[in-house]
This record gives C-alpha cells, sequence and structure tokens, in this order.
C-alpha cells in the first residue's frame, strides 16, 4: 500500500513538472539550439561509450595500496625488481617507479603486438604517464599501484611523458621505451644469462 501511495505521489509531480514546462515559452530559434547541444552530449557520451568498449578505456578495476616511503623495501618495486619480467604464465609485465623528475628505469625494451601489463608506483607526488599511439594515459598516486594493459602497434621509439604537473622540473620527466620485432625480442630472452634481464636498461 505504501509503494503504491509513493508512486502515485511520484507520478502527480511528474505530472506537474510537465506543465509547468509546458507554460514556459520557448522560442523557436532557442528550441533549435537546445535540441543540437542535446545531440553534441549525446555524440561525445557515445564516443566515450564505444572507446571503453572497443579500445579497452576504463576505469582501474581494483584498488591496490603501498607505503610510498619504503618502495625499496618492498619485494615488488625493490630496485632489482624494476623493468621488463615475465611471469609465471608467460605475461609480459613491467614494473615501473616515477619521482620528480624521471621514471625509473629511464630506458626499457618491449617486444611489439604483444599485451603488456604495466604497473606504477610513486615515490612523492602525483605523478601523470602517457605514452602517444598507445591508451597508456594514467595518473600515478602516492600510496597507490596503477596498473594498465596496453601493446604496441609496431616497432620503434616510443617517449614515455609525465602529463602532471609535479614541480619545477616536471617538463624535463620523460623517459624512453623501445619497441622491437616480437620475434628479436623473443630470441633476446632466450639468450645467455648475461643478457640485460627482461630486455631492460637500468639506467
Amino acid at each position: 500500500m505504501q509503494n503504491d501511495t509513493i508512486k502515485a505521489r511520484g507520478l502527480q509531480i511528474y505530472r506537474e513538472v510537465l506543465v509547468q514546462l509546458n507554460a514556459i515559452h520557448i522560442d523557436h530559434l532557442e528550441r533549435k539550439w537546445i535540441g543540437i547541444s542535446i545531440l553534441i552530449i549525446s555524440l561525445l557520451v557515445g564516443i566515450i561509450t564505444l572507446d571503453a568498449f572497443f579500445h579497452g578505456v576504463n576505469p582501474p578495476s581494483k584498488v591496490e595500496t603501498i607505503d610510498s616511503a619504503s618502495l625499496h623495501l618492498s619485494k615488488e618495486f625493490a630496485e632489482e625488481n624494476l623493468g621488463v619480467q615475465i611471469d609465471d604464465k608467460g605475461n609480459v609485465v613491467v614494473r615501473m617507479v616515477a619521482g620528480r623528475y624521471s621514471f625509473f628505469p629511464k630506458h626499457i625494451d618491449v617486444p611489439a603486438e604483444t599485451p603488456i601489463t604495466f604497473r606504477w608506483v610513486s615515490m612523492d607526488v602525483v605523478h601523470g604517464v602517457h605514452i602517444p599511439m598507445t591508451n597508456m594515459s594514467t595518473m600515478i598516486v602516492p600510496g597507490y599501484v596503477a596498473e594498465i594493459t596496453t601493446s604496441f602497434p609496431k616497432p620503434g621509439e616510443y617517449p614515455l611523458l609525465c602529463n602532471e604537473y609535479c614541480g619545477l622540473g616536471h617538463n624535463h620527466m620523460w623517459s624512453n621505451i623501445s619497441v622491437i620485432e616480437k620475434e628479436q625480442w623473443t630470441s633476446k630472452q632466450n639468450a645467455p644469462a648475461s643478457a640485460p634481464k627482461g630486455g631492460s636498461a637500468n639506467e
């Protein structure tokens, strides 16, 4: 009975709003611009929705916390574990640390046309990371692990840029990613143990 009363009251309010809207005089030109505005908004929302489905541009699905003050003591982000590694399932994982005013390691080698999971942490302030021609664009917030999976369409040199103002040296904060042919990268991984681990050059 109470639900019926609530529904009836809601319908009454809805009708009253419609009556008030109909009483407002809207000029023909205004009506046209309102329609154009609604179409533009609908188009933009549609583009964002399609991008989310087809290009995997989504907000983070999980939240991982970490102590930024003791990154060097953590097992995952200790200095010897940074760079490119292959996990137990054969997936390529890259662990990097952002700090004023650089990304560590400064340079890495990764394979082309391969899903690569980047895991980022910040040692001081909020940073951003952007890699042109990929879906890599995320914030790196102190105390949290940022994770994103991307792939590089073709071999070449890709700049790694900070797109979140982090201080006076912000414009000097960048690194480099060398993307090499998948077969060449695989053969490099199968090289003797003296070769750099994971194809990364920690500078």
